[in-house]
């Protein structure tokens, strides 16, 4: 029988590379492969010097060319071991045309007013001139369109390019997308990690977001499924991490920021917000209590060598404007309000200086008037 080269090619692509996840053709294992008659010659490439997986790409070249090919075949498998340079892995989104800066605001724990301080933010930055869109990227416990008292709106279609597109939902000068726009509001939502990173990808990619100076994406608590699809999916700018002042919720604000510090992700922590950093009563605003611990958040940030980006009191408009749908960001000339101007500010202030450290590729730098006059006004 007359052995061809594209007859081994063909056998040997049925075979699998321990830990590759390709066959041994694609992953270039197969350096080179000699026929002479009846017998074969194949080098082979292999990555690890594991003796255990050279006897089992030996074994398997011999059946696979003994069952596809001929049964008789004198074959000899040379391999040689290449120790490769192991590559950082790196997570890069896919840039969404128009959106110039992507910011993920993040909790390590639940409870301490991420979402509050979302829908704060948001509004902040459009009263400060920026064209702003807020991703509710909770899945299982939408709370941004109670907060925009945009509850019953649906998004509608539109045609963009000749492609269908979602049409966010506006209020206050602020663009929302949410689970909560496909669910009813006793419905639970129980999906898988998988179901739930499809659903947002569509959120993020069949979206007409048009131009936008910030996207804020609010993440649901903790370091799961989630914030790796989110990550994946979006080339994120930066993360902004909120605390209570507690060592409980302090502990799992120091897990959130190392999230976004690991090598593999490596997204720039803005800042650290402290929320409920102390209580005032209505009628003595003079007098502050710190119910949850004092400066917890501000210490932390000092440790980890991140921006305190501000506090923001305990007070009881906050808690009844998140349940009117009225961010309390929109009362004027109020302390929270200064709050939220505050810590808009420093964020703001916090990107440009990122973006200015970067290549251009990286990140598109703030460039409106707005933006630059949210960081000079002190």
């Amino acid at each position: 029988m007359v052995l061809k080269k594209k007859d081994i090619l063909k056998a040997l692509e049925t075979i699998s590379v321990a830990g590759e996840g390709k066959n041994m053709v694609e992953a270039g294992a197969v350096q080179n492969i000699m026929i002479f008659g009846d017998e074969v010659v194949v080098d082979l490439v292999l990555a690890t010097p594991a003796l255990h997986i050279k006897k089992r790409a030996e074994v398997d070249i011999l059946k696979a060319i003994h069952e596809q090919v001929y049964e008789k075949a004198k074959v000899k498998v040379n391999i040689k071991v290449e120790a490769q340079e192991k590559k950082k892995p790196e997570i890069k989104g896919k840039p969404i045309p128009g959106i110039k800066n992507i910011i993920a605001v993040a909790s390590g724990k639940g409870g301490v007013g991420k979402s509050t301080v979302t829908a704060n933010l948001a509004v902040t930055l459009s009263k400060m001139g920026f064209n702003v869109g807020i991703l509710d990227a909770d899945i299982y416990g939408p709370s941004t369109p109670m907060m925009f008292d945009v509850e019953t709106e649906r998004p509608l279609s539109v045609n963009v390019d000749g492609k269908s597109k979602m049409k966010p939902i506006e209020n206050y000068g602020v663009k929302i997308l949410s689970i909560g726009f496909f669910t009813q509001p006793n419905q639970a939502v129980v999906w898988r990690g998988p179901m739930a990173a499809k659903a947002l990808n569509q959120m993020i990619f069949d979206a007409a977001w048009g131009e936008l100076d910030f996207l804020l994406v609010d993440l649901p608590p903790g370091t799961g499924d989630i914030h790796l699809s989110i990550m994946q999916s979006l080339p994120i700018t930066g993360a902004v991490v909120v605390s209570t002042p507690q060592n409980m919720a302090l502990a799992d604000a120091k897990r959130g920021v190392a999230m976004f510090q690991q090598e593999s992700i490596n997204v720039p922590v803005l800042g650290i917000v402290e929320n409920m950093a102390y209580f005032t009563p209505e009628e003595l605003p003079e007098n502050k209590y710190y119910i949850f611990g004092r400066e917890g958040a501000k210490n932390l940030a000092e440790d980890l060598q991140v921006r305190f980006l501000g506090e923001v009191p305990l007070v009881q408009s906050l808690r009844e404007s998140g349940d009117i749908g009225r961010p309390a960001a929109l009362q004027e000339g109020t302390p929270l309000e200064e709050a939220f101007k505050e810590i808009t500010r420093n964020m703001v202030e916090e990107t440009v200086k990122r973006n200015e450290n970067l290549p251009a590729t990286e990140a598109v730098k703030i460039t409106t008037m707005a933006g630059c006059s949210a960081v000079n006004k002190k």
